[in-house]
């Protein structure tokens, strides 16, 4: 082989071995210091980037926590004594209702019904005290809320999923004078009253300088409400 072949075969070589080399335009970068300058600096603006983000957060929580309407604490409280979730101690009125005792059979013209408390009873007992201003009430120590109802079948009182037998007891947290005076004012309570004179039933009324009434805790109770599916509540 000539000198020259020799030489231009080797001038082959390096150029093939140049284009195999030359990788710039390549997936994958052949210079490590290079690509670790240039995460650096990525990883540097990423928590830069962060680090606004966070401020950004923090600065809306201060400004809900300044804009957004909170609950008085005193109406919070009113609200928790309405709906029963609050304990509520105070002066108050104790008022107990009973069937009559067995004597009162003998009394001329009684009858069956006119011996036993009836619901219309309660009621009318109940209804005066919230009348006359009471800020919380048990029945049977049961705490009486917006969604209780009672209902008397014979002589036996059902009351949250429970059974009471008489006497009655409604205990009321409010000012006694009040309270007291609604009873006077009601008819309902005044014809109970009657029939305690008449057939012997039992009535008492307590003061009480100071009373404690429990939190409602009659099981899990109405969480919610919901309007039924395909209900417009606009109309």
């Amino acid at each position: 082989m000539t000198v020259g072949a020799v030489l231009a075969a080797a001038g082959l070589l390096f150029a093939a071995s140049a284009q195999l080399a030359d990788t710039s335009g390549g997936r994958d970068a052949q210079d490590l210091a290079t690509l670790a300058d240039a995460e650096a600096r990525r990883v540097t603006e990423l928590a830069s980037r962060a680090e606004d983000l966070d401020a950004e957060v923090r600065a809306l929580d201060r400004q809900v926590a300044a804009d957004v309407p909170r609950t008085d604490p005193a109406l919070a409280a009113r609200q928790g004594v309405a709906a029963g979730t609050l304990p509520v101690t105070g002066p108050g009125l104790t008022v107990s209702l009973d069937d009559a005792p067995p004597s009162s059979w003998s009394i001329s013209g009684a009858t069956a019904d006119d011996l036993v408390v009836h619901q219309q009873d309660l009621q009318d007992v109940i209804n005066a005290l919230w009348a006359g201003g009471a800020e919380a009430m048990t029945l049977q120590g049961e705490r009486v809320t917006a969604t209780s109802a009672f209902r008397c079948s014979g002589n036996i009182l059902l009351l949250h999923g429970k059974v009471f037998s008489p006497p009655y007891v409604v205990t009321v947290v409010g000012d006694p004078d009040q309270l007291e005076a609604a009873l006077d004012r009601s008819e309902g309570v005044q014809t109970y009253r009657d029939y305690v004179s008449l057939m012997n039933l039992g009535w008492a009324v307590q003061r009480h300088d100071a009373v404690e009434l429990p939190a409602y805790s009659a099981g899990s109770g109405l969480r919610h409400a919901q309007v039924p599916d395909g209900t417009d509540v606009f109309s």
